[in-house]
């Protein structure tokens, strides 16, 4: 009764959390694939790119990251491709900036940016979670929650011809690692999981938004 969900997992007696994640999970996953759908439609639109090109992209910023954990911790084939509710979700988020854009235009840069860190911790939360589930081991739950809130949009900026935010944006990765941190942490220590999720994300996005403030950035080699 009172054995670990990876000892079951090993067991495979815990096959049910594989293939039927706890709702809380679902529930931050959902809107952290929400978000970055609709960002990376944006991001498509301002590139003059067509309906099928902005649902693409809306796709892979979406659900890209997330794709990539699965596939590295073993859990095949990923959600996106399992369960029906990701990609609808990726989708209906990139139809809506297509369809009524003039609305999202006129959404604040701040609150994009803003928008963009709520992303990135529903996101590595999400991802950290997932892995702790699998029994991955801390350390790497840590960076599967780091890729699976960073890996879309460098997807997205490759498709678009552009850098990877990632590798040049102030404390983007280092927020998700911090809170995929706190997740890996408090699961360990048995505190319960809603805290635990709230957590993180509260550290992710505040760290991310105190950067943007501030202007944090990693440190750097000068080149003259």
């Amino acid at each position: 009764m009172t054995e670990g969900i990876a000892e079951r997992t090993q067991r495979g007696v815990g096959r049910l959390n594989l293939y039927r994640p706890d709702f809380l999970l679902l529930v931050v996953d959902l809107m952290g694939v929400c978000v970055f759908a609709v960002e990376g439609a944006l991001a498509a639109i301002r590139s003059n790119l067509d309906i099928l090109g902005v649902l693409v992209i809306s796709f892979a910023t979406a659900l890209g990251g997330g794709m990539i954990r699965d596939l590295m911790i073993g859990a095949i084939p990923p959600n996106s491709v399992r369960d029906w509710r990701y990609p609808a979700t990726a989708f209906l988020g990139g139809g809506a900036v297509f369809f009524f854009y003039q609305l999202f235009q006129q959404v604040p840069l701040q609150l994009v940016i803003t928008l963009d860190a709520a992303g990135l911790a529903l996101c590595a939360i999400a991802g950290a979670g997932k892995a702790m589930e699998f029994g991955i081991n801390p350390l790497l739950s840590v960076l599967m929650g780091a890729v699976t809130g960073v890996g879309g949009g460098t997807i997205r900026d490759i498709l678009l011809n552009r850098v990877p935010g990632v590798l040049q944006s102030d404390v983007y990765a280092a927020a998700a690692l911090a809170g995929a941190l706190v997740v890996v942490i408090g699961l360990r220590l048995r505190v319960p999981r809603w805290m635990v999720m709230t957590s993180g994300a509260v550290v992710c996005f505040v760290l991310r938004m105190m950067a943007v403030w501030m202007h944090w950035n990693l440190p750097k080699v000068m080149v003259h």
